[in-house]
């Protein structure tokens, strides 16, 4: 599988009253992930391919898993060469090694979609910290079974859909999901975020969204299911509560986890304490969850993933 830039920025030239002088564009920088069977010469296949082109490495991890002998790595460069060149080249390394990789501008923000029912925190955690520079993402969509949150994507100039599900309508949602799908492709969107989104995905969805749709949730799973999970926390005495942050999947809840958090509590602590110290959870995992992979920072491997910090 493979994605390839799409072409170069122009250089800019400014101009005085006196003078006329042009500013060299900088390199365009660009990010390499690849996964493929571990064997001998992947690196330097890939490091000679962009040396070929005059390609600067700046930033390189790598991870070979020695139980499910797959060699994973993450590659950062700049590189003037044309880009269809550096593609021709990467890809006849892909043809040797049996790569399944992709590359992209890293001057490209991901085109995301987020999700939500009634609770905001996680979706005005992620539209603030966008707002303030520190998440590489472009939120082209909020999309709600509620109405609710609406004012709060206004406030961020996100535009938001209310696709209503009727609870015990099987109908209704079949024609939520296939207007999520359309609007998916519509608005070319690369990366979903259900931030707090209460209703199941079905296995349909999950396929045709599989690696670039994200959840988050509380981690009392699968102790505390159902309704009021803090509740029944707090009735049991837990010492401490998470979130976690996971791809989705068909299996509920069970999708590889990119991210976690967790925080210790005590007897002293009351419901309202864990509920808030929950939702900070969810934010912050969710948050590092999204940017890592906006950064092209996680791989899957089967049913977990390698996360490149």
């Amino acid at each position: 599988m493979t994605a390839s830039p799409t072409g170069r920025p122009a250089a800019s030239t400014t101009a005085s009253a006196t003078a006329s002088t042009s500013t060299p564009a900088a390199e365009p920088h660009y990010v390499l992930t690849l996964s493929c069977p571990d064997r001998p010469g992947i690196v330097h296949a890939v490091t000679g391919a962009l040396l070929r082109h005059h390609a600067n490495v700046t930033e390189s991890q790598q991870f070979g898993d020695p139980d499910t002998r797959l060699f994973f790595l993450r590659v950062q460069f700049t590189c003037s060469a044309d880009p269809a060149r550096l593609d021709a080249a990467l890809r006849g390394a892909a043809e040797e090694f049996d790569f399944d990789w992709q590359l992209h501008p890293l001057s490209s923000p991901v085109r995301t979609l987020i999700m939500v029912s009634r609770a905001g925190h996680c979706l005005n955690d992620l539209l603030y910290r966008h707002r303030a520079g520190r998440l590489p993402i472009d939120p082209v969509a909020v999309v709600s079974n509620h109405e609710d949150l609406a004012g709060l994507a206004g406030f961020y100039e996100v535009p938001f859909s209310h696709v209503p599900v009727t609870p015990g309508d099987p109908a209704s949602k079949d024609a939520a999901e296939e207007r999520l799908l359309r609007t998916v492709d519509e608005l070319d969107v690369e990366l979903v975020v259900l931030a707090r989104y209460m209703q199941v995905l079905s296995p349909r969805v999950c396929e045709a969204l599989a690696g670039r749709a994200i959840n988050i949730h509380h981690s009392f799973l699968p102790s505390f299911a159902g309704a009021r999970p803090y509740h029944q926390a707090h009735t049991r005495g837990v010492k401490l509560i998470g979130a976690t942050a996971h791809y989705v999947t068909a299996d509920l809840d069970e999708g590889p986890i990119i991210e976690q958090d967790v925080e210790r509590v005590d007897h002293s602590h009351a419901v309202d304490d864990l509920v808030g110290l929950g939702q900070d959870l969810e934010c912050r995992a969710l948050a590092r969850a999204v940017r890592w992979h906006a950064e092209r920072r996680v791989l899957v491997d089967r049913n977990r993933t390698v996360v490149f910090r």
